[in-house]
């Protein structure tokens, strides 16, 4: 008897504990990804622009994305730029709202290989904000970086990349709609 009483009160406790992994899980895994460079994710600290960069040239490629059925259009304004790290870079990628409703877009970034990840720092970038467009609206969105020069040798081309989704309508003369992402 004492045994099945019991029972309840451990499927609580499992219960929880599972909800509070499952809640927590999402944020480990951004620390870990920061910490490694997994995922392509960027390290968010200060950068710094060395005095004396050196004379290597690293390769670092742009590339742009929506889903299938988006109504964006999203390209990088070049495709690829030669740096030398230490140095502060600037580029623009370009957005348009292709439909008649204003909308709200976000975009999520990406640095490949992994291990660059944590030497690739911007230091302004669109991502960061919601972007809202006017119906029809196109636009250059800046993007502001520096390549560690502790960018591992063996690492000679970097590529950041970035995936525009809807995040919204904004509201319209017949109410607000979401969009799928």
């Amino acid at each position: 008897m004492e045994t099945t009483a019991r029972l309840p009160a451990k499927l609580a406790i499992i219960v929880v504990a599972m909800f509070g992994f499952g809640y927590l899980l999402v944020p480990m895994y951004n620390v870990f990804c920061e910490l490694t460079g997994l995922n392509g994710k960027t390290v968010q600290k200060a950068a710094e622009v060395s005095e004396s960069a050196s004379d290597r040239l690293v390769a670092v490629e742009f590339l742009a994305s929506v889903n299938e059925n988006a109504p964006w259009e999203f390209r990088p304004s070049v495709s690829k730029m030669l740096v030398q790290p230490g140095k502060l870079y600037d580029t623009t990628f370009f957005a348009r709202n292709r439909t008649n409703q204003m909308l709200i877009g976000q975009a999520v970034p990406s640095v490949a290989p992994g291990q660059a990840a944590k030497h690739f720092q911007k230091t302004e970038c669109f991502c960061f904000t919601e972007q809202k467009f006017d119906p029809l609206e196109g636009r250059d969105m800046p993007v502001r970086f520096i390549l560690d020069p502790e960018l591992p040798a063996y690492i000679e081309t970097v590529t950041l990349s970035y995936t525009f989704f809807s995040q919204q309508h904004v509201a319209t003369s017949g109410g607000t709609s979401l969009m799928g992402n």
